[in-house]
């Protein structure tokens, strides 16, 4: 009995599938940030650049990570008059937004992703922007194999959580078509090379 005993634990131990832990490495010439905000006017759009990242998968799922924004290279997309465009992108930089010479990078670290249906999963983290960090949670669809990994997601942001008062009806009365709406969305394409797998572990 005891022989037949040990005879299933080896056959269970080698059917079960090693968890393999893969790290990928962002591309950031391939990956996109598009950012949006919007006004009781109209809004504005236009691209901030990653300037590193990276993410871990389990079995082709993901598990982790954290990325980095350069936003000394925040640019405006919508406008194409020349001066106008870089009024805007100048107070976008300047102290009124995202005061990009006191913090000229923000962060986004992963602290939990739930699986959802298919490729869907739900991704908590912690986003810093001017210093101040902040837990975010949104949907993403997530791919990944042996040798990349895709995710897209569309982030929403409250602005004046982040010491982002400006023209914000939460701060300043009697704006009309003057106010900026709070949140700002960013819409997140990644593209992630793998770099190597971890020790597999059962």
């Amino acid at each position: 009995m005891k022989k037949i005993l040990a005879l299933l634990a080896l056959t269970s131990l080698a059917f079960t599938k090693p968890q393999a832990t893969v790290s990928y490495k962002v591309d950031t010439q391939k990956s996109t940030v598009v950012w949006k905000g919007k006004k009781v006017t109209g809004e504005h759009f236009g691209n901030v650049s990653l300037s590193s990242g990276t993410l871990t998968a389990e079995n082709g799922k993901l598990k982790g990570g954290t990325f980095e924004t350069d936003l000394r290279t925040l640019t405006v997309t919508d406008l194409k008059e020349q001066e106008y465009n870089q009024k805007l992108v100048n107070h976008l930089k300047g102290d009124d937004f995202f005061a990009v010479d006191k913090h000229p990078k923000s962060t986004f670290v992963i602290t939990s992703v739930t699986p959802q249906s298919g490729n869907q999963v739900q991704v908590k983290g912690k986003l810093t922007i001017k210093g101040i960090t902040k837990e975010v949670s949104f949907p993403a669809t997530v791919k990944a194999d042996k040798a990349q990994l895709t995710a897209t997601a569309k982030i929403p942001v409250d602005r004046t959580q982040y010491d982002i008062k400006f023209r914000s009806t939460n701060f300043f009365e009697n704006l009309g078509d003057k106010a900026i709406h709070n949140d700002f969305e960013l819409d997140i394409n990644l593209v992630a090379n793998a770099t190597g797998s971890a020790t597999a572990s059962r």
